[in-house]
C-alpha cells in the first residue's frame, strides 16, 4: 500500500493520546518499558490486582509533560478492565482551572466523574446521596444567581430540576398528580443530577465564583470526603461486585499540569496540593492514581510527600537515545524508529517496515537524526515529524527540511532561556555523572524541558535537550 501523506500527518499528531481499547490506536502503541529502565505500568497494575485488590491504594505518577504518561495510563486502564475492574479515567484539566486548584475542586471533579460513570452502567442504581445533596444545596444557596442549575438535569418521570432563588431544588412532575417537590423530598436523585457538572464548569470559568465556592467547601472538606466515600464509592463498589466486577479504580490524569503559581500565603501550588493536602487526596476508599508535577521530585518536601502517601512516586523517564557515557543507545534508538514506522506503516511487521524507510525519509541517517534530536521525548519527536511533514508536503522527507525544523524549534526555545539558565545548562553538560541538584533553578529547566531525565541501573541521570546542544551557547 502506498504511503499516504495526509494519513501520516494525522497519525503523527503530537496532541493525540492513544486509547488502547481502540484497535487503530493499538497499532500505533509501542511498549518502551524495556528501555526506560522500569516496568512502571506493570507495577501499578500488580499493586492493585495482586497485592491489594480489596484494599484501597493511592499512587502518584509523574514524568515530563509529553513523555507518554497519558498513553501509558490508557494502557493501564485497558489492562485493569481486562482484569475485571471498573475504571474511571478522566483528564482533570477539563474540569479544573489549572492555574488555581484546591482540594475541594478535585473532590467535586472526582465525585462527578465517578457518579456519571457508574450511572452509565446497566443495572446499577446508587442509593440517595442525602449528605452530598445538602452540600450542593448549600452551594446553590450561596451562589444563587451565579448558578443556573435549571435545565441541567432531568429525573425520569419527574421532569427537570431547577434551582430556585432560595437555592432549594424543585421539580415539575412529568406525571399527573405529583406536582412540584422540594429538595428534601427528592430521595434517590443521583450526584450528577444534583448539578455538580454545572457547578464545576461555572467555577472553572469564573475566578470570583471559584473563590465563593471554595470558601464554602473548604471548611466542609472532611464532610465532602465522607459523603463521597459513604454515598458514592462504597455503595458503588458493592454494586459493581454484585455485577461481577472486582472493584473501582479512578485515574486522575493531567494534575501534573497544575501551574507553578504561588498561593496567596506563599506556598507553591504543587506543594500545597500534594504535600500539605496529600493526606486528604489519599482518603478516597477506592484505588486511585494521580499524576503530579515532576518538579516535586526535586523539592525539599519530597520526603514529606512520600510520607503523606506512603509510597514513592512512579517516574516515567525519557526513552534513552544515548547512554550515560555519551555513546548511542541502540535499543532506545530502535524503539523510537519502531514508533515512527508504526505511524507510517500500521499493521506491517517491523522488518517489512524497515525495508520501506526510503519511502518516508531521504536516507536512514536522516531518520536517525530525527530520533536523536528528540532526546527520546515521545511528543517532541512526533511534533518535529508532524511539523516537518506540514512544511515539506511531499515524501520522502529531506535532510534540509529536518534541519529547518530543528533550527526554528531551537530558536524558539532559546527565547525562554536567560543568562543564569544557560550557565546551569553549561554546568550540567560538563558534569561527568550528569546529576542535578534540588535547586529551584533546575526545577525550572526540567519543567521547561530544557533538561531531560533518563534512568539506568545506577538510577537517574540528566542531559541537556539535544536541540539546544548546537545553539552555540554551550
Amino acid at each position: 500500500m502506498e504511503l499516504d501523506l495526509r494519513k501520516l500527518y494525522q497519525a503523527t499528531n503530537p496532541s493525540r493520546t492513544l486509547i488502547l481499547d481502540n484497535l487503530e490506536d493499538r497499532q500505533y502503541y509501542i511498549d518502551f518499558s524495556e528501555v526506560r529502565g522500569d516496568q512502571i505500568i506493570e507495577e501499578l497494575k500488580e499493586n492493585i490486582t495482586f497485592f491489594s485488590p480489596d484494599k484501597p491504594t493511592c499512587e502518584l505518577f509523574t514524568g515530563h509533560i509529553g513523555c507518554g504518561k497519558s498513553t501509558e495510563l490508557r494502557r493501564l486502564e485497558a489492562e485493569l478492565k481486562q482484569e475485571g475492574f471498573h475504571v474511571v479515567y478522566f483528564e482533570s484539566s477539563q474540569d479544573l482551572e489549572m492555574g488555581d486548584v484546591d482540594i475541594g475542586d478535585i473532590m467535586l471533579a472526582i465525585a462527578r466523574r465517578v457518579s456519571e460513570s457508574l450511572e452509565s452502567l446497566d443495572n446499577i442504581k446508587l442509593p440517595p446521596a442525602k449528605r452530598f445533596q445538602e452540600i450542593v444545596q448549600g452551594a446553590a444557596r450561596l451562589l444563587q444567581t451565579e448558578l443556573e442549575l435549571s435545565a441541567e438535569a432531568t429525573i425520569p418521570g419527574l421532569g427537570q430540576i431547577s434551582a430556585s432563588t432560595d437555592g432549594k431544588f424543585s421539580a415539575e412532575a412529568g406525571i399527573p398528580g405529583v406536582g412540584k417537590i422540594n429538595a428534601s423530598d427528592t430521595e434517590g436523585i443521583s450526584l450528577s443530577a444534583l448539578g455538580i457538572g454545572k457547578i464545576t464548569a461555572k467555577a472553572k470559568n469564573s475566578p470570583e465564583l471559584r473563590n465563593k465556592l471554595r470558601d464554602f467547601l473548604e471548611p466542609r472538606t472532611t464532610n465532602i470526603l465522607e459523603a463521597i466515600n459513604t454515598e458514592l464509592i462504597e455503595p458503588g463498589i458493592l454494586k459493581l461486585k454484585q455485577q461481577g466486577k472486582k472493584g473501582l479504580v479512578v485515574i486522575v490524569d493531567n494534575l501534573d499540569r497544575v501551574e507553578n503559581r504561588t498561593k496567596a500565603w506563599g506556598r507553591p501550588q504543587a506543594e500545597y496540593l500534594f504535600v500539605d493536602r496529600g493526606e486528604q487526596l489519599r482518603q478516597l476508599k477506592c484505588h486511585i492514581i494521580y499524576t503530579m508535577p515532576l518538579s516535586l521530585m526535586f523539592s525539599n518536601d519530597l520526603s514529606q510527600l512520600t510520607n503523606r502517601f506512603g509510597t514513592d512516586p512512579k517516574v516515567l523517564p525519557m526513552v534513552p537515545v544515548k547512554l550515560r557515557d555519551g555513546s548511542e543507545c541502540p535499543m532506545g534508538m530502535a524503539k523510537l524508529r519502531e514508533m515512527v514506522l508504526a505511524r507510517a506503516f500500521p499493521g506491517l511487521d517491523y522488518q517489512t517496515q524497515m525495508t520501506r524507510i526510503h519511502e518516508l525519509f531521504d536516507s536512514p541517517e536522516t531518520f536517525d537524526d530525527l530520533c536523536r534530536m528528540s532526546g527520546g521525548h515521545v511528543r517532541e519527536l512526533l511534533k518535529l515529524l508532524n511539523t516537518w511533514i506540514r512544511k515539506e508536503r511531499q515524501l520522502p522527507l529531506s535532510r534540509q527540511g529536518l534541519e529547518t525544523v530543528i533550527r526554528e524549534t531551537r530558536n524558539q526555545k532559546k527565547l525562554g532561556i536567560d543568562h543564569r539558565e544557560w550557565e546551569l545548562l553549561r554546568q550540567l553538560q560538563q558534569r561527568q555523572y550528569k546529576q542535578v541538584s534540588g535547586d529551584e533553578e533546575y526545577q525550572v529547566l526540567i519543567r521547561s524541558m530544557f533538561v531531560y531525565e533518563y534512568r539506568d541501573r545506577d538510577g537517574s541521570w540528566f542531559e541537556v535537550n539535544p536541540i539546544l546542544l548546537e545553539s552555540g551557547k554551550l
